[in-house]
C-alpha cells in the first residue's frame, strides 16, 4: 500500500469552499466541521475560496497534493460549470475523485417583503403586468438556482432578470436589501431571514413541502405540475489521491453525516443528508450534467458571463 495513504495523519484537513461565508455550501462544511475533526483526530479548516462561479476554488484543489488533505467540497455547478464553461482549466470528470455525496436539498424561492405575492403564483400573476420589472439573484452564472429560475420563467412565460452573485450569502443581502427582489436558495441560508420577515418564501423546488415551511408551496403546485430541481453538495478530492485513502475519507464523512447531532442540524435545515460512497457521486456528477446539458440545448438558453 502506498504510504500516501497515510501521509493525512499529520496535516490539517482543508475543506475548500467554493462561495463566502453564509451559504449552502459553507453551512453544510461548518456543520460537519467539529465532529469531523474529532473523528479523524486533527485540525480541519474550512477555507473559503470564491469566485469565477467556483473555478477557482476547483481549480486550487484540482492542483493540490492528491494526499488527502486538501478536498473541494462542490456544489451543483460542479456538473453545470462544463456546459457553461467548455474551456474550464480542469476536466470536472477526470480530475476528481469523488468522496461523497453529502446532501442534497430543494430551493427555497424567497423574495423582499415589497414583492407582490404571498406565494410563486400570485408572484407570477404579477410580474405578468409588469415585464422586467423584478429580478432574481444567483450563486452565479449556470448555478443550479439559475437554471431552475429559468426553467420556471419559461414555463410561466414571464421575465424576470438574472443578476448573478458569487455565493448564497451576497445572493441574500442583495434581496434583503431590495436590491434584487428575490433568489432561490436553501432553507438553511434563507432560515434566519425568512424567521426575522426579512424575506418571505414563495415556493419549494422540491416534490414536497418543506416541513420547516408547510405554508409554502411546492412549484408543482403552485401550477407547474412534475417540476422538480435539487441541489447538492459532495465532498471531492483530487483524482491522483489513492484509493485507501479516499475510501478512509469516505467513511469518515459518512459516520458525521449519520451522527444524530450532525442529522438533526442539517434535516432542520432542510438538507436531506445522502451521505453516499464515492462512485455514487462520481455518477450523480454526471447524471446532473447529462440532465442540465439537455436543458440547455433545448432552450438554448444563453449562459455567457
Amino acid at each position: 500500500m502506498s504510504g500516501a495513504a497515510f501521509s493525512q495523519s499529520d496535516k490539517p484537513l482543508t475543506l475548500v469552499v467554493p462561495f463566502p461565508p453564509g451559504g449552502s455550501t459553507d453551512i453544510t462544511a461548518r456543520t460537519i466541521q467539529t465532529k469531523l475533526a474529532e473523528r479523524i483526530g486533527r485540525p480541519v479548516i474550512i477555507e473559503n475560496r470564491p469566485g469565477a462561479a467556483s473555478q477557482i476554488a476547483t481549480q486550487h484543489v484540482a492542483r493540490s497534493a492528491p494526499d488527502g488533505n486538501t478536498l473541494l467540497i462542490s456544489f451543483d455547478n460542479h456538473s453545470i460549470n462544463p456546459i457553461v464553461k467548455p474551456k474550464l482549466p480542469y476536466d470536472t470528470f477526470k480530475d476528481f475523485v469523488g468522496v461523497s455525496l453529502l446532501v442534497r436539498f430543494p430551493l427555497v424561492i424567497a423574495a423582499n417583503p415589497s414583492v407582490p405575492g404571498n406565494n410563486l403564483a400570485e408572484f407570477i400573476a404579477a410580474a405578468k403586468k409588469s415585464p422586467g420589472l423584478y429580478s432574481y439573484a444567483s450563486t452565479g452564472v449556470g448555478s443550479l438556482n439559475q437554471l431552475a429560475m429559468e426553467d420556471i420563467k419559461r414555463k410561466a412565460g414571464i421575465f424576470v432578470l438574472h443578476v448573478p452573485y458569487s455565493g448564497g450569502g451576497p445572493a441574500i443581502a442583495a434581496v434583503v436589501s431590495n436590491t434584487a427582489s428575490m433568489t432561490l436558495l436553501s432553507y438553511a441560508a434563507l432560515k434566519g431571514q425568512i424567521q426575522a420577515d426579512k424575506l418571505k418564501p414563495l415556493a419549494v423546488t422540491g416534490a414536497q413541502r418543506l416541513p420547516e415551511l408547510p405554508k409554502t408551496p411546492t412549484v408543482a403546485e403552485s401550477g407547474y405540475p412534475g417540476f422538480e430541481a435539487y441541489s447538492w453538495i459532495g465532498a471531492f478530492a483530487p483524482a491522483e489521491t489513492p484509493a485507501a485513502t479516499v475510501k478512509k475519507l469516505t467513511a469518515d464523512f459518512q459516520a458525521v453525516l449519520n451522527d444524530p447531532e450532525v442529522k438533526t442540524k442539517l434535516s432542520q435545515g432542510g438538507f436531506d443528508v445522502q451521505a453516499s460512497d464515492g462512485p455514487a457521486l462520481d455518477k450523480y456528477t454526471k447524471r446532473e450534467f447529462e440532465r442540465w446539458q439537455q436543458f440547455v440545448k433545448a432552450t438554448k438558453l444563453n449562459l455567457e458571463d
